[in-house]
């Protein structure tokens, strides 16, 4: 089942969220992550820390000891997480298919479209009403 596989490979939106921050921090303590977090989403420490730890274990991110504390860094690249996300987009919504996408997108319908006469979007159609 690769949709399944796609979907495992993909971190949870927490995780995300954290990687999120790594990804512009560089690197971080909890706080460091808890604080980049802040406008999009209000985490208490203990939940940053739980998720952070459990991306370590993972391998999403490395962990080093620093006085105190850990600095966490991430170990995978942001382009390796959306080339995970769009495969999985892709096998779940366009059966595998970038052509699929790219007509949609385009608004031109696909084969299996047109003989469905049910919500084909016209040549109108935008990128962003077509995202939404």
């Amino acid at each position: 089942m690769p949709r399944a596989a796609a979907a495992r490979e993909l971190p949870p939106p927490l995780e995300l969220l954290c990687l999120n921050a790594l990804w512009s921090l560089g690197e971080g303590s909890v706080r460091d992550v808890q604080q980049a977090l802040s406008p999009h989403r209000t985490l208490a420490y203990t939940t940053v820390m739980t998720l952070l730890e459990r991306m370590a274990r993972k391998g999403l991110v490395s962990r080093q000891k620093a006085g105190r504390s850990f600095r966490y860094a991430p170990q995978i690249a942001r382009d390796a997480i959306r080339r995970i996300a769009l495969r999985g987009f892709l096998t779940t919504h366009f059966e595998g298919s970038a052509e699929q996408l790219r007509n949609f997108l385009d608004g031109r319908p696909d084969a299996a479209a047109q003989s469905d006469d049910a919500a084909a979007p016209g040549p109108e159609t935008r990128l962003d009403t077509a995202l939404l």
